[in-house]
C-alpha cells in the first residue's frame, strides 16, 4: 500500500447513512425501549454521585470554598458540550457515543482513538466510583452498628487499603443486573436517582441551618490556579452527557428524545452540584475536607450531633454510587460493542444474548477490568485519567459539530446548536483549558494508553476494519 493510499485509509470516514442503516433492528441489534424519564434519569445517574459524594474531598483542598467556581466552570464547558452532544445525537442516534460520530467526520484513525479514550473513561470512572462506595458503606455500619470494616479490605491503596472488596462486590451486583436487559437496568436506575436526589436535597436544607459566611474565607485560598485545577479534577463528574448518547440505538424516538434528555439531565446536574457544594463549604471550613472519607455524612453528623442524618446520607451514597457505577458500565459495553460491529475489535464484542438483547460477554469482561482497577489503583489517579478522556472525547464531539454541518447540512436534525460556530468553538476550548490543568503524571498514563490502543490498531484493527472490506 503506497502512503497516500495509507493515509487515505486512516481517513475513511463510515457514511452517516451506513451508521444509522445498521443500527435500525433485528438480529444482532439492541432493541429500542428506553423512554425520555428513562434516559434523563441515566444521564443524572451517571453523573450525579462522583464530584459531590467522592470527588468534593478531593476538590475542596485545591481550591477553598472557590470550588463552587469550580463547579460552574465544569458545568459551563459541560453545557456548550452538551449543545453540541444534542445536535450531533440527533443527527447520528446510534450506540457507541463520540467514537461513532467521530468515525462519520474524522474518520477511522481519529474515531479508534476517540474510541480508546471513552474505554479508558468509562473503565477508569467506573473504578474511580466504585472505591468510594467502601468509605460510605463504612460510614453507615458506624452508625448503625458501631462497626467498620477493616481499612486494607474497605479502602484503595494510598489510603491504608490493600484490596478493596466492596469495590468488587458492587461492579459484580451491576454486572449482574445489566446482564438481565436494558429495560431493566434504566428503571432501576430511575428509582434510585429520585433517591438520592431527595438525600442531596436534605444535605442542602440541613447544611444551610449551619450555613456560616465565615467559613467563605478566603474564597481562594489558592488562588485561580487552584479554582482550575480542581475544575479539571471534577469534570468527570459529567460523564453522563456522553453515557446517555451510548444508549442512542435503545431509545424511543432517538432524534428527539437524545438531545432533550441530555439538556435535561445537564441542568439538573449543575443544579444540585452547585448547591451542595456551596451548603457543604458554607458549613464546614474548607482546611476539614481534606481527607475526610464519607465527607457529606461527616458534615451532617457535626451539624446535628446526631446519627441518623449522616445514616440517611451514606445511604443515599451508596444508592447513588450504584447507580453512577450501573450507567458508566453500560455505557462501556456499548462502545465495544460498536467498535467491534465495525470490525476495530474482536468479534466477540458484538455477541447479543437472544434473550435479554444486551451483549452479556461485554458485561462480563467490563466487570472484570472495572473490578482490578477498583480493587488495586489509588483514587486521585483514577479521577485525573477519567477527566483527560472525558475531556478529549468532548472536544472531538463539538468539532465534530461543525465538519458535520459544513460537509453533511442536509442530513435532518432533530435540534440545532444555536449560535453557531461560536459555541462548538467555545466548548472545544473549555475542554483543551481543563486538559491543561491536569497534573503531568496523567499525561505520562495516557500516552502509555493511547500506545498500547495504536498497537492494537495497527496490529488488529486496520486489517480487520469493516469499513476497509466494503472497499470505502
Amino acid at each position: 500500500m503506497g502512503s497516500s493510499s495509507f493515509g487515505r485509509a486512516l481517513l475513511r470516514c463510515k457514511p452517516v447513512s451506513a451508521l444509522v442503516d445498521e443500527h435500525g433492528g433485528g438480529k444482532g441489534h439492541l432493541q429500542r425501549s428506553i423512554g425520555l424519564f428513562q434516559l434523563t434519569m441515566l444521564g443524572v445517574g451517571a453523573t450525579i454521585g462522583t464530584g459531590i459524594f467522592v470527588a468534593l474531598t478531593a476538590a475542596v483542598p485545591e481550591a477553598g470554598p472557590a470550588v463552587v467556581i469550580s463547579f460552574i466552570i465544569a458545568g459551563i464547558t459541560a453545557a456548550l458540550t452538551a449543545l453540541c452532544y444534542a445536535e450531533i445525537a440527533s443527527t447520528i442516534p446510534v450506540s457507541g457515543s463520540s467514537y461513532s460520530y467521530a468515525y462519520a467526520t474524522m474518520g477511522e484513525l481519529v474515531a479508534y482513538i476517540v474510541g480508546a479514550c471513552l474505554l479508558l473513561e468509562y473503565a477508569v470512572s467506573a473504578s474511580a466510583i466504585a472505591v468510594g462506595w467502601g468509605q460510605y458503606l463504612n460510614e453507615m455500619f458506624n452508625d448503625l452498628f458501631g462497626w467498620q470494616m477493616p481499612d486494607a479490605i474497605s479502602q484503595p491503596p494510598g489510603a491504608g487499603g490493600y484490596f478493596n472488596l466492596p469495590a468488587i462486590v458492587l461492579v459484580a451486583m451491576c454486572a449482574s443486573l445489566l446482564i438481565k436487559g436494558a429495560r431493566e437496568s434504566t428503571t432501576v436506575n430511575a428509582i434510585l436517582v429520585v433517591v438520592k436526589l431527595g438525600v442531596l436535597a436534605l444535605f442542602v436544607v440541613i447544611a444551610f441551618t449551619a450555613f456560616n459566611t465565615e467559613n467563605l474565607e478566603p474564597f481562594t485560598p489558592k488562588g485561580w490556579l487552584g479554582v482550575g485545577a480542581a475544575a479539571g479534577t471534577i469534570f468527570f463528574s459529567y460523564i453522563g452527557i456522553d453515557a446517555i448518547s451510548t444508549a442512542g440505538e435503545e431509545v424511543k424516538n432517538p432524534r428527539k428524545t437524545l438531545p432533550a434528555g441530555i439538556i435535561l439531565s445537564l441542568l439538573l446536574v449543575t443544579a444540585a452540584y452547585v448547591l451542595v457544594a456551596f451548603a457543604a463549604v458554607g458549613a464546614q471550613q474548607w482546611t476539614e475536607f481534606a481527607g475526610q472519607d464519607a465527607g457529606l455524612a461527616v458534615i451532617l453528623r457535626n451539624i446535628t450531633g446526631s446519627n441518623w442524618p449522616s445514616l440517611l446520607l451514606s445511604v443515599g451514597a451508596i444508592v447513588s454510587i450504584f447507580s453512577v457505577t450501573l450507567v458508566v458500565m453500560y455505557g462501556q459495553t456499548r462502545i465495544l460493542f460498536a467498535m467491534s460491529r465495525d470490525g476495530l475489535l474482536p468479534k466477540l464484542f458484538q455477541k447479543v444474548d437472544p434473550q435479554t438483547m444486551t451483549p452479556v460477554t461485554n458485561t462480563y469482561i467490563v466487570a472484570v477490568f472495572i473490578a482490578l482497577l477498583a480493587a488495586l489503583v489509588p483514587l486521585d489517579v483514577l479521577a485525573n485519567l477519567t477527566s483527560m478522556g472525558t475531556l478529549i472525547a468532548f472536544a472531538v464531539v463539538s468539532a465534530g459539530v461543525i465538519i458535520l454541518r459544513r460537509t453533511r447540512p442536509d442530513l435532518p436534525r432533530g435540534y440545532m446548536v444555536p449560535l453557531f460556530p461560536y459555541v462548538p468553538i467555545a466548548s472545544v476550548l473549555f475542554c483543551v483549558y481543563l486538559i491543561t490543568q491536569l497534573p503531568w503524571n496523567t499525561y505520562l498514563l495516557f500516552i502509555v494508553w493511547i500506545a498500547i490502543a495504536l498497537v492494537i490498531y495497527f496490529g488488529f484493527s486496520f486489517r480487520n476494519s469493516a469499513l476497509a472490506k466494503t472497499g470505502a
